[in-house]
């Protein structure tokens, strides 16, 4: 297991720059995309078998939304509590990935700005017979033209 967070630059207005890495213009065959802490492990789990498969890594997308009245490279503690949160869960679930973490006003706009054309995402949540923001999420990344594999939890 390691933990490389990997920060990038704004390529567009709704990101804000933490570091620029060459790392992060090659994007990997793999991507979670985090929500909650266990839809995010069922997430990851599922990319590891994924990733093993493929042969390649996997890349866990922290998206942060920052509201509008405070600054986009607002909360420089925030970010270091996030980054501790997602070393602890990857040690937890015990999977090799290289974390992304990045403040954004819209989730999906950012997301969608930092994926290469047909990426394979992997999205966790709950599963519920009503929609939730993660299947909005998955739906919305199917729609830009992405392979989704939506990870359910209990």
């Amino acid at each position: 297991m390691s933990l490389t967070p990997e920060r990038f630059p704004a390529s567009s207005p709704v990101l804000s720059a933490r570091s620029t890495t060459e790392a992060t213009r090659s994007r990997p065959a793999v991507t979670i995309i985090s929500t909650s802490v266990e839809s995010t492990l069922a997430a990851l789990k599922k990319g590891e078998t994924l990733a093993s498969r493929l042969g390649s890594q996997i890349t866990l997308l922290i998206p942060e939304v920052v509201p509008y009245p405070q600054p986009l490279t607002s909360s420089p503690v925030q970010q270091d509590s996030s980054e501790k949160r997602f070393r602890e869960l990857l040690k937890e679930s015990s999977v090799d990935a290289t974390v992304q973490i990045f403040l954004c006003r819209d989730r999906l706009e950012a997301v969608n700005a930092l994926l290469n054309p047909s990426s394979l995402v992997v999205v966790g949540g709950p599963k519920r017979w009503w929609p939730t923001d993660e299947k909005h999420l998955a739906r919305m990344l199917r729609r830009a033209g992405h392979e989704v594999i939506f990870e359910e939890t209990e």
